[in-house]
């Protein structure tokens, strides 16, 4: 039989779930307090796709740090929205915290600007040379946030010896400016400025709220 007022009582929940989710969870026990690791995080990568977190978990890195990627190969950071801003800036080996401007016919480094919740993308055009990169934020090059591309594996010109040059700033790094995103790039070469990650993110809770709402309609005709 219809019961008017349990119908028109879930109904009322039907709408109120689809517009702002499900009610808050109670406290979390000491035991899952941890919070989620910042997002967006990096999918699989590929013969073609190679796709690098920003800072995972709160940590000033890249991961991975140290890539080997053949011509015509994309590289992609995504950058946390984790409240401190990160960047993918083109440096050189000799200047490990950097930036690499122009020199002569040689055109200037790309950077991805200080970024917060976006995916930034590079294009490897020589892989027989190597590319260096840091985070320009301030101290981060110094504690160690650099990456390479085509790093040679012995001789003087390794990662890990870059690394060893950033470590030794420390904390004398000098402050870089930040006039947002540069195209274009030594070796590899950024072809657009980065995206935002954010409409992604609200597409998936989007479809979400939709399946919730479906949900709710199915037990709504149970009672009638």
């Amino acid at each position: 039989m219809f019961n008017l007022p349990i119908f028109t009582t879930l109904l009322t929940a039907t709408f109120a779930l689809a517009q702002y989710g499900a009610p808050p969870a109670g406290p979390a026990s000491p035991a899952s307090s941890a919070p989620p690791p910042p997002a967006p995080s990096a999918p699989a990568s590929n013969s073609t796709q190679i796709n690098v977190n920003v800072a995972p978990n709160g940590q000033f890195q890249f991961n991975p740090n140290n890539i080997t990627a053949a011509n015509g190969t994309l590289i992609t950071f995504f950058f946390p929205n984790a409240g401190i801003a990160h960047s993918v800036t083109q440096s050189s080996f000799a200047d490990p915290c950097t930036y690499l401007t122009a020199n002569g016919s040689e055109p200037a480094g790309f950077d991805s600007g200080l970024q917060q919740a976006v995916e930034f993308t590079i294009n490897i055009t020589d892989d027989s040379q190597p590319i260096w990169f840091h985070c320009k934020q301030v101290d981060h090059c110094g504690l160690g946030m650099v990456g390479a591309i085509n790093a040679p594996t012995t001789g003087n010109f390794t990662f890990q010896n870059f690394m060893t040059s950033a470590l030794a700033i420390g904390s004398n790094e000098a402050t870089e400016s930040d006039s947002g995103p540069v195209t274009g790039g030594v070796n590899g070469i950024a072809t657009a400025a980065p995206s935002s990650d954010v409409g992604n993110a609200g597409s998936a809770k989007m479809v979400a709220d939709i399946g919730l709402a479906v949900f709710a309609i199915g037990m709504v005709a149970m009672f009638l």
